[in-house]
């Protein structure tokens, strides 16, 4: 069986951070007699990824995504467990490593703010001792897939938000990392800039086999991306599957839509006793139903109403996340 690209195992980060008291007497206290609060960001967390895998990694605001992104990148130090990427141990920070991995974080610059971009660009070619050739066609190319090639020479400064992020993408893959770590890459873009940026993202990952772990609060770059996904909230694991596979685990209803083209529409029926009606027409019902009354309820619909068209959708999936991050929180 082949060694897996990322492997971490009861992986966990604990901040000790300081709390002040109020007021100018808490200040003049906290000088003498200062209290400590353990923060766990991440706690045991567990999940390995194969190589070339493009993977979701899931949660709502400080559930621990960005941390366990600066442990394998070797930025933080675990308090406990351990981690392995591309058989390296990432806060070792062996040169081996550094060459292999890139870290893309949609709030932070890795581009310099007053220079043009090629020049920063031009930099980190050589620090990774990248021929002058093999620069340019690499340059070249992703600067054409992402459509930002005319803006090289343009200050970083004087870049809109979408090209910046193209920029700071093309930075990371210079050396061609076999690991990709993303960071919500698409925060903040435009929805063309959001759909150019998903769109290079796959076909890079589909071409090169570059292993990819992608945080992000845009379900759609979750679902135009990854089959798989690990959700996380409180620093906990709790799910770690396909993501077609959340519906079935986490979606407790469906959608029944029925259409009626008759001039005279539906008779007046009382449809709470269905579900939850989330719309109701002459012409169109929907009605919200429990997952495992949906047979019984299209049955009993067809038989009650002059129906010339039926439709059973799952909920989207945005709207599961955004259910379960509320309760889990």
């Amino acid at each position: 069986m082949d060694t897996p690209a990322i492997e971490v195992k009861g992986l966990t980060k604990a901040f000790r951070t300081y709390r002040k008291q109020p007021g100018f007497k808490g200040a003049l206290k906290g000088l003498f007699h200062r209290k400590y609060e353990q923060t766990i960001a991440v706690n045991e967390v567990n999940f390995a990824v194969n190589e070339g895998e493009l993977v979701g990694f899931l949660g709502p605001n400080g559930a621990g995504k960005t941390t366990t992104l600066k442990m394998l990148s070797g930025l933080l130090y675990p308090s406990a467990g351990s981690a392995r990427v591309l058989g390296y141990v990432p806060w070792e920070r062996k040169d081996g490593y550094r060459r292999q991995f890139a870290l893309l974080l949609g709030q932070k610059n890795q581009l310099w703010w007053d220079l043009p971009a090629r020049e920063s660009l031009e930099l980190n070619a050589k620090i990774y001792g990248i021929p002058r050739a093999k620069f340019e066609q690499t340059v070249n190319d992703l600067g054409d897939l992402l459509r930002v090639r005319e803006k090289f020479n343009v200050a970083v400064r004087e870049l809109s938000l979408g090209e910046r992020m193209k920029c700071e993408l093309i930075a990371a893959l210079l050396h061609e990392p076999r690991v990709l770590f993303l960071d919500e890459p698409t925060l903040g873009l435009d929805v063309v800039s959001q759909q150019t940026v998903r769109e290079f993202l796959r076909q890079h990952n589909a071409k090169k086999k570059t292993t990819m772990l992608l945080t992000s609060h845009y379900m759609a770059d979750i679902e135009a991306l990854c089959r798989r996904v690990i959700i996380i909230d409180h620093g906990k694991i709790f799910f770690d599957g396909q993501l077609s596979d959340v519906l079935d685990r986490f979606a407790d209803s469906k959608s029944i839509t029925v259409q009626c083209n008759k001039p005279e529409g539906f008779p007046d029926v009382d449809l709470d006793e269905y579900g939850q009606v989330q719309e109701k027409s002459p012409s169109r019902i929907v009605v919200k139903v429990k997952r495992d009354r949906v047979i019984e309820v299209c049955k009993s619909l067809l038989d009650r109403l002059p129906v010339t068209d039926i439709d059973i959708e799952d909920q989207p999936i945005e709207e599961v996340i955004r259910r379960l991050f509320a309760r889990e929180s």
